[in-house]
């Protein structure tokens, strides 16, 4: 067994015997340092179990396309391990912080994704620590292929992801982005579906308004004429209206919406270049947005400059994929009802033909659209809390979408019931936590637990 293994089996062995000796009556809840949920948590009693030396790239095999890491190791460390033996992820989620485990329970989307699913697709294997203090071996053909389909979309009311092996695929050192600009939405989502069936590594595209959208179509390459730098003064999504192709190195590619968190650092006034400046190239970056935003949760500082003015923002920080026979619908309810701009969107397809994944139930005959919008609706009028939310998850719902539970919820419960296979994740609760050491997922999601 290699020594990194080796190392990995040695903190799982210690994990458990710290297991062992632990407080009984009282929920189990992840302690970790960082974290990408949109979402207030109530701070009750709860046992905070401490994985946060499982944070290891433990071995990269390029012969058989895989990368075993530990759950707590960050996409911005896994990738720089990867990209050294010339492989990624197949799909690597937008933002540094982002964690191995945290994508797998949670639902990890890129510009891969037309081709390769979402993050819980790309897993061959993984261990899951139980709240029982046992840990069992996931994959898709094995006894516990139930909770490998189970535990995506489950946010750690399962169990915890130690270690996963996700698939891999090559690349080259540079990538090519071509942005292709249309006026009309339906010609924009026409064009996304052609280009899903084409040659490219990766398709993402924006929504800047009604009649400016932008398709973003990728390939590696193996040179480039120039490179562009969007780690510092240059700001990547101006750019997609700025230039009708670019060049990138693949690690700034796969990192080119980090540094302003999409656009989202214009809430920090991060786009202002002496801001920039002040901040320097080194906290240019989603963690400290995220450091900010936390620090703002806590002290309530907008919320105060906002009754102030007599205003009564609400936050929406959403992902929904719709099927793309309503995604040019879907984008007019946006532009109509919530009104936030820019607007991120990505394809995607279910790749597992054989069997759903149990809370992320998506249709493999079917192309997706993810929706990405993140900021806040500002009210002249004070409507019931979450009431631009309920808006959102209702119409992705009535259009045969699904929304990711990293932020908000206001699902009652059968609506939750309905929308995420709740009688079928209860069967997989009783199995697996038979003595609910762990939050249920709409008590986790949508109360806030």
């Amino acid at each position: 067994m290699p020594a990194d293994a080796l190392a990995y089996a040695k903190r799982r062995a210690n994990l458990l015997a710290c297991m062992r000796t632990s407080e009984g009556g009282v929920p189990v809840a992840l302690g970790k340092r960082t974290s990408n949920l949109f979402r207030d948590r109530a701070q009750g009693r709860k046992q905070r179990l401490d994985l946060n030396d499982f944070h290891h790239v433990i071995e990269v095999d390029t012969d058989h396309e895989w990368v075993d890491a530990e759950g707590l190791t960050t996409y911005e460390n896994l990738v720089a391990s990867t990209l050294s033996h010339e492989v990624m992820p197949a799909v690597v989620p937008q933002l540094k912080t982002i964690t191995v485990g945290g994508a797998a329970a949670g639902v990890g989307i890129e510009a891969t994704s037309f081709r390769h699913g979402l993050v819980h697709e790309t897993l061959l294997e993984f261990d899951v620590l139980l709240p029982g203090g046992e840990v069992v071996l996931c994959t898709p053909h094995n006894e516990h292929r139930d909770l490998y389909y189970g535990f995506p979309n489950s946010y750690g009311t399962l169990g915890y992801a130690l270690r996963l092996r996700q698939r891999t695929l090559p690349v080259k050192p540079c990538v090519r982005v071509e942005h292709l600009r249309f006026e009309a939405p339906r010609d924009f989502f026409a064009a996304l579906a052609e280009h899903c069936v084409g040659t490219a590594d990766f398709i993402d595209g924006v929504a800047f308004g009604p009649q400016t959208l932008v398709i973003n179509v990728a390939g590696f390459v193996e040179r480039a004429p120039w490179l562009s730098d969007y780690t510092f003064d240059q700001i990547y999504y101006r750019s997609l209206l700025e230039k009708p192709f670019d060049y990138l190195t693949t690690r700034d590619y796969l990192w080119r919406w980090d540094t302003d968190w999409f656009w989202c650092s214009k809430n920090f006034g991060a786009q202002y270049p002496l801001v920039r400046r002040i901040l320097g190239r080194e906290r240019l970056n989603s963690r400290t947005y995220l450091r900010a935003m936390r620090w703002n949760a806590r002290w309530g500082l907008t919320r105060r400059l906002a009754s102030l003015r007599g205003r009564h923002p609400e936050t929406v920080i959403q992902d929904v994929d719709i099927p793309l026979q309503h995604a040019e619908e879907f984008l007019a309810f946006l532009l109509r009802e919530i009104g936030i701009l820019p607007v991120w969107i990505c394809p995607l397809r279910a790749v597992d033909g054989q069997a759903r994944f149990t809370l992320y139930p998506l249709d493999p005959q079917t192309l997706y659209v993810n929706f990405g919008f993140w900021d806040s609706v500002d009210s002249a009028v004070a409507h019931e809390p979450g009431h631009f939310n309920r808006l959102v998850e209702r119409e992705a719902i009535r259009l045969g979408g699904i929304k990711s539970l990293y932020s908000d919820s206001y699902f009652t419960r059968e609506e939750f019931a309905r929308a995420y296979a709740i009688p079928r994740y209860e069967a997989l609760k009783a199995k697996y936590d038979p003595t609910g050491r762990l939050l249920g997922l709409y008590d986790k999601a949508v109360l806030r637990a």
